[in-house]
C-alpha cells in the first residue's frame, strides 16, 4: 500500500514539474529507501572494503560510524551502517560493496535503548580496522562500537569480526582508548560451530 502511494506521489510531482525528475529511492516492503540494488551477489566479489564503506557513509551523512557489516540483502550484498549523525539522530545507511555508491539512507526508527550518543573514544573505526587486520590478517565483515559503561565491562572496544586467509571468522575487540587487540574469549569455544558460517 505504501509503495503504491509513493509510485502515485512521484508520478504527481512528475506531471506537475513538467516531466523532470531526478533518482527516486523507493520503499521495500522494511520501509527502507533504496536507490538501487547492490552490484555484488557474492563476497568473492566485493571490491569495497570496510574503511571505504564507512568514508562513504560518513559523506552522505556527517558524523560518527558506529557499526558496519557487510550482509546479504535482497539477493545482493550490500554494506550497513550505522551512523550517528551531527543531526543527533541515527541513520541506517546502505553502501554497494562493488562501487561504493551509497544505496540507502534513512533515519533509524529503532526503538532499542542504543539510542544514547557514542562515547567519544581515541581509535577511530580505521584505526580499529588496522589493529585487527594486523593481529589477523584477512578480511573484516564487520564492526561495531561497544561503548556501554555497565553491560560490557566498562571499558569502550571495538567489536571486530575478521574472515583470516585460513577462512576462519576471528571476533575481536580493540580498546577503544588504547588499541590493543584481544581475541573474544567469549565466542572461543564456538570456534568450530562458526567456521562455516556466513557472519
Amino acid at each position: 500500500m505504501k509503495r503504491k502511494i509513493v509510485i502515485a506521489a512521484v508520478t504527481a510531482a512528475v506531471l506537475v514539474g513538467g516531466g523532470a525528475a531526478t533518482a527516486v529511492a523507493f520503499a521495500d516492503d522494511d520501509g527502507h529507501d533504496r536507490a538501487s540494488r547492490s552490484s555484488v551477489t557474492d563476497r568473492g566479489t566485493a571490491r569495497v572494503d570496510v574503511k571505504e564503506a564507512v568514508a562513504a557513509a560518513v559523506r552522505a551523512v556527517p558524523g560518527t560510524v558506529t557499526e558496519a557489516e557487510l550482509d546479504d540483502e535482497d539477493g545482493g550484498l550490500v554494506w550497513e551502517l550505522d551512523v550517528y549523525g551531527s543531526d543527533r539522530a541515527r541513520h541506517d545507511v546502505t553502501v554497494d560493496p562493488g562501487d561504493g555508491k551509497v544505496l540507502g539512507n534513512h533515519v533509524s526508527d529503532d526503538d532499542d535503548d542504543d539510542r544514547h550518543a557514542p562515547r567519544s573514544v581515541r581509535v577511530s573505526p580505521d584505526a580499529a580496522v588496522d589493529a585487527a587486520l594486523k593481529a589477523y590478517p584477512g578480511t573484516v565483515t564487520s564492526i561495531d562500537l561497544d561503548d556501554h559503561d555497565g553491560r560490557s565491562g566498562g571499558a569502550a572496544h571495538w567489536e571486530v569480526d575478521v574472515r583470516g586467509k585460513d577462512g576462519r571468522k576471528h571476533e575481536l575487540n580493540v580498546d577503544a582508548s588504547t588499541g590493543k587487540v584481544t581475541v573474544d574469549r567469549s565466542d572461543d569455544d564456538h570456534d568450530d560451530d562458526r567456521d562455516g558460517d556466513d557472519d
